[in-house]
Order: C-alpha cells, then structure tokens, then sequence
C-alpha cells in the first residue's frame, strides 16, 4: 500500500465502522491519464448500494478537510467483491479453508494459476489443497491470491 493509501486507510476506517462496515482495502492509482481513490467496504451478508452510497457521504467530508491528495482525482467506493484479493495475514486468516486462486509470476507445474482450498498463510507463503494434495507456494512466487466461487 502506497504512502497516500496508508493515509486515506486510517482515515477511513473509523468512518467504515460508524456505518457499520468493515474497510477492506484502498487503492490510489493512475487509471487511463487520471488519479483514481478507491475504497473498498464489506460487511457480513454483503454490501449494497446504499451502504456504498452511505459510507460515500460520511467519509466526503472527512477527506475534503485531511485533503491527502494534491492533485485532482476520483472517488469512488466498492464493495470488496465475492473474489476479492487477499492481501494482508488477517485477509488469509478470515477465509482458511475456503477455495482460492493462486496466481504466480511465473508457471510451476505447466499453469500460472491453481485453485484449491486455502490451508495456511505463513510469512507471505501460501498452501492449498489441489485435488486432496497440499501444496505450498512460496511468497517470492505468488502475485496475487483471490477469492474463488
């Protein structure tokens, strides 16, 4: 998380609980010419529109006031999503067992991608269970793991 993002985060995250969410993740970035600030929210059952919408109007007034990005940009809230990444310990932690992608920077085993169930999370590697075998991906290999419905 870049040093724009960890300000937005901690500003955000108390604003996140008064509305009853959970702030999941923030990105800021370039998208197409242009500084995009994305906040990403959940909650058990899911996120609405409303509760996007809600959190929008509540935290508007708290980042005009810090104002933490000098340049012009967007802002937009999103639910976190049913294959959302998994970034941070406590992301891997919340959902053990439950069946993920493993996506890698370069092949192992003839695929860049491997499904299976997460079955731990230590020190950035990651072990699934491939077709009831584990395997252990070690965190120099891994770009990015996700979700899996």
């Amino acid at each position: 998380m870049n040093k724009i993002a960890t300000q937005i985060w901690t500003l955000a995250e108390p604003v996140a609980k008064s509305c009853g969410l959970e702030l999941w993740d923030v990105e800021s970035l370039k998208e197409a010419g242009q500084w995009v600030l994305r906040v990403y929210v959940d909650k058990s059952g899911g996120v609405s529109i409303d509760d996007c919408e809600a959190f929008s109007r509540a935290f508007d007034p708290v980042l005009d006031e810090a104002d933490p990005i000098e340049e012009s940009y967007v802002f937009e809230v999103s639910s976190a999503g049913a294959e959302r990444e998994l970034k941070r310990p406590s992301d891997f932690e919340k959902f053990l067992g439950q069946k993920v992608e493993v996506r890698l920077y370069t092949p192992l085993l003839g695929a860049k991608s491997h499904i299976g169930a997460l079955k731990e999370y230590a020190d950035g590697d990651v072990t699934v269970e491939i077709n009831g075998a584990e395997k252990t991906f070690l965190k120099a290999q891994v770009a990015q793991v996700r979700l899996r419905i």
